[in-house]
């Protein structure tokens, strides 16, 4: 089997949630959703679990930090610097967050942070890497 990463996320509302990660290009594999959790497919490798409350608790029994806080960012590649750009439009959109950080343009990378309904923060991101420089 390969290499892959399943990010749970703690949600307040599963089926808004849903809607907007579809919104921004992800799939729903319903094999793994139920009222309770879905996971939402980015690509072969990257999935998200949306996880009610109720759901998350059974995992832990660590609190569900506010909205307004941030643990940690996750990091998604583009394909190009449209890419970034639309994502961050769909997401304010949608009801999250575009440019919850400020946006960075390195020329060899371009990157964008925006919010889902919850306030989880994904950072969508483009690299040239044969522009990156060498020091």
């Amino acid at each position: 089997m390969s290499k892959m990463i399943f990010v749970n996320l703690p949600v307040a509302d599963l089926k808004s949630s849903m809607a907007f990660y579809e919104a921004l290009g992800f799939e729903n594999n319903p094999r793994f959703t139920d009222e309770t959790a879905a996971c939402m497919v980015w690509s072969e490798a990257i999935h998200v679990m949306l996880l009610t409350h109720d759901k998350w608790r059974t995992f832990t029994s660590r609190p569900i930090p506010p909205k307004s806080s941030s643990e940690v960012m996750l990091a998604l590649s583009c394909d190009d610097r449209a890419t970034v750009d639309k994502l961050n439009e769909l997401a304010a959109t949608h009801g999250g967050i575009a440019d919850i950080n400020p946006k960075q343009d390195l020329g060899f990378m371009y990157n964008r942070n925006l919010a889902d309904l919850d306030g989880h923060i994904w950072e969508m991101f483009w690299m040239d890497m044969s522009a990156m420089p060498t020091e």
